[in-house]
Parts: C-alpha cells; structure tokens; sequence
C-alpha cells in the first residue's frame, strides 16, 4: 500500500487517477476550483501590491458609497477584527479617508478617494485577466452561464435558514 507521503512523491504519469465517483462529485469539483482560484487571485493580485480583501473594500465604497467599519464588514463579509487592519492598509496609501461620523464621534465614516478608484478601475482589470486565465476553456457564453449558475446556488445557499442541528 502506498502511503500518503509516497504518493505526493509518484510522478504524474498523464492518466487521472482520481476515480471517476469523485470527478462526478460537483463539491469536489467546486473545491477544486475554488482552490485554484484563490491562488490565481491571491498570486495575480499580491504582483500588484493588492489584496483580495482591499478590492471588496474598494468595490463596496465605490458601489454603495461610505459607510462605517461595521457597514463594510457586512458588506464584504469581511470580519470587523480584520477590517480594521484593512483599512489601515488602504489609508497609508490614500486610496480611502477616514471622517469622524458627525451622528457619532464614535465612530468613523471611510470613503473611497479618487487615487481610490483609480487603484480599483486597475484591480478590474488585473481580475478581469485573472478571470480570463482561470475560465480559459470556456466561450464567453460558457462563462456568462457559468457565473449565473454558481450566482445562484450561492444565493440560495446564503439565502437559507440554518440547518438544526436537533
């Protein structure tokens, strides 16, 4: 039998030797390509001295305008532990402002700058490729369906009441 360490070593011969049951599995399927596009994201977007989470930032402000730390953190799913450290990283580069919220000194109102969507109209651009590279054996018809699909299962997904666990 062959261990788990031994069979990271084999050479891939050219044959799939992952059976058939599990290529057919459409959550192992999406795992994997999951997998690949987090490291195509994350390696395309780190060149470019980015981060996922400062595009879903950058993204958020541009489309739904300025908002506290904790409006973003719902709007991107980002954890508001995390948030913070997000948008330190995008003040020291200017690419948002941090205001004082008039309704409470408490709290901050961050708002996207113009060197803000400038850096966003390029972070486009480099996902828009990445996004190419990623979907490359599929037409542009393929893809538009493509991302409809997964569009809508995540909706319906994220949309459900949580399972019982009784």
């Amino acid at each position: 039998m062959t261990s788990r360490a031994e069979a990271a070593d084999m050479p891939y011969d050219g044959e799939t030797t992952t059976p058939d049951r599990l290529r057919r599995r459409a959550s192992r399927l999406l795992s994997g390509i999951s997998a690949q596009s987090d490291r195509l994201v994350n390696e395309g977007l780190a060149r470019v001295n980015a981060r996922k989470w400062h595009y879903a930032v950058l993204a958020s402000l541009h489309e739904h305008g300025p908002g506290s730390q904790a409006t973003l953190s719902r709007r991107t799913g980002i954890y508001r532990s995390d948030m913070v450290g997000v948008l330190n990283e995008l003040a020291e580069r200017a690419l948002v402002e941090r205001m004082p919220d008039p309704d409470d000194r408490r709290r901050n109102i961050i708002t996207i700058t113009a060197q803000g969507r400038r850096h966003l109209r390029r972070l486009d651009k480099v996902l828009d490729d990445l996004h190419d590279e990623l979907l490359a054996p599929l037409t542009l018809a393929e893809r538009d369906q493509f991302v409809r699909m997964l569009t809508r299962l995540l909706d319906h997904h994220t949309q459900q009441p949580p399972i019982s666990s009784t």
